[in-house]
């Protein structure tokens, strides 16, 4: 169920290749390029279209948006171990948000000032996938960053079921994280309205959350238009594990994550190869007895992965190289390797540290890079909800001392325009610059 790459005589770190996902006849983006054009020009009648073709849910302009009292009374609606589990995700990554606040500074340097203002985003725009199954801790990970960021206005935009309404948890949590604006859109059409607005729906300066490939191709679509995070893939995870590993615990690591569906990466990393044979061994009754056996038996065959190397260097640089969405460290000292791990979006330390505390109460944001992604990126958090202006100030004495060094390089840039522009404000002719 899991391929064996064996990279023990790899000087460089193991390639793990990562699933291809295959799409039909229908080109995804053409598909995306359309509908975003359409909300566009035609607004919300476009979302009552495409609601109706994508979602088979007929939904006239008037309940595109869910009113307030909707969003409190679900509350009540929903089991009261789940309001509680989601109240504690909340203070919980709020705690650690607050961590995350950067506050602005201006600098005196006698005659001159430098410094930067933090200013949080005015509105964003929050996709909460939905329709045949919810998903409301994607509310509680995306709203809770942005309101500690200070943003004023966030909007959820989450696709109805079956009945034509959002799932009562995703209401919920939208109670308990704040939000009140919510509408009941959802697909390519949903990114399109929160960065164009429609008649209902109000724009967003910023688009975050995960969602199909149709999203992610949306938001790519109006990025430039609007800010958007990173572009969500499918799943990864990467362990890498010694001998003391439980391979019960690392086969069930693997299978959490192949029910997110397919094309994801499930990697376990290991110079032990006796491991990796009882992990595998293990998996084939743990899958068997999984209430999706065959999804997530699919999901593993397609990108399981099991691959020997030589030590825990090794190991270490292959999972650098890799860059997963989350990286579990199950081996003898592994909190001591700590500052090795270089590319990650997520790191979970430990034997009791399964991927599944950040998907939901551990205190760390479950909206993560993939992809590789995590070579430049990070996971969704307070910074995202910012903007750092820089400002500057210069009294008449330091601008002639920065002017010499001003010349010169306008001088090498060819912009004389730009020197003379100092030179304006000192009362002197500035050099000759052809």
């Amino acid at each position: 169920m899991l391929e064996l790459i064996d990279g023990r005589d790899h000087l460089a770190p193991v390639h793990i290749p990562r699933p291809r996902p295959v799409t039909g006849s229908e080109d995804p983006a053409a598909v995306v390029e359309a509908i975003v054009a359409g909300v566009r020009a035609r607004g919300d009648a476009a979302l009552v279209e495409y609601t109706q073709r994508f979602d088979d849910v007929r939904l006239d302009p008037g309940r595109i948006r869910v009113d307030e009292d909707t969003i409190a009374q679900a509350r009540n609606l929903v089991r009261p171990e789940l309001i509680e589990a989601l109240q504690v995700m909340a203070v919980r990554l709020r705690s650690t948000c607050e961590r995350q606040v950067s506050r602005g500074w201006i600098d005196q340097r006698d005659d001159e000032q430098i410094g930067e203002l933090i200013r949080p985003l005015r509105r964003a725009g929050v996709y909460v996938p939905g329709g045949r199954a919810s998903y409301p801790s994607s509310v509680i990970m995306a709203a809770i960053p942005a309101a500690v960021a200070g943003v004023e206005g966030v909007a959820v935009a989450s696709p109805p079921g079956p009945s034509g309404e959002i799932a009562e948890a995703v209401l919920a949590a939208c109670s308990i994280a704040g939000v009140t604006e919510v509408y009941r859109i959802g697909g390519a059409q949903a990114i399109a309205a929160l960065a164009y607005g429609t008649e209902t729906v109000r724009p967003a300066d910023k688009i975050v959350g995960p969602g199909n490939v149709f999203v992610t191709l949306a938001k790519r679509a109006v990025r430039g238009w609007t800010g958007i995070d990173t572009e969500a893939g499918p799943t990864e995870i990467l362990i890498v594990a010694d001998e003391e590993a439980d391979p019960g615990a690392i086969a069930a690591d693997l299978v959490a994550q192949a029910e997110h569906g397919p094309h994801g990466c499930h990697a376990l990393v290991t110079w032990v190869p006796e491991l990796a044979d009882r992990v595998m061994e293990i998996l084939e009754l743990v899958v068997a007895r999984h209430e999706r056996a065959d999804d997530v038996e699919n999901a593993l065959i397609e990108g399981g992965r099991a691959v020997l190397v030589r030590d825990l260097d090794h190991a270490l640089d292959t999972a650098n190289a890799f860059a997963p969405e989350h990286l579990q460290l199950d081996f003898d000292g592994d909190h001591a390797t700590l500052d090795k791990v270089r590319s990650a979006g997520s790191v979970f330390v430990g034997p009791y540290s399964p991927v599944a505390t950040g998907d939901y109460v551990g205190g760390t944001n479950h909206v993560l890079p993939t992809g590789g992604a995590a070579r430049w990126s990070s996971g969704l958090g307070v910074a995202d909800f910012v903007k750092r202006i820089y400002v500057s100030s210069f009294e008449r004495d330091a601008l002639a001392r920065l002017a010499p060094h001003i010349d010169a390089l306008a001088r090498a840039e060819g912009l004389p325009g730009h020197a003379r522009s100092v030179h304006a404000r000192l009362d002197e002719m500035g050099p000759h610059l052809p």
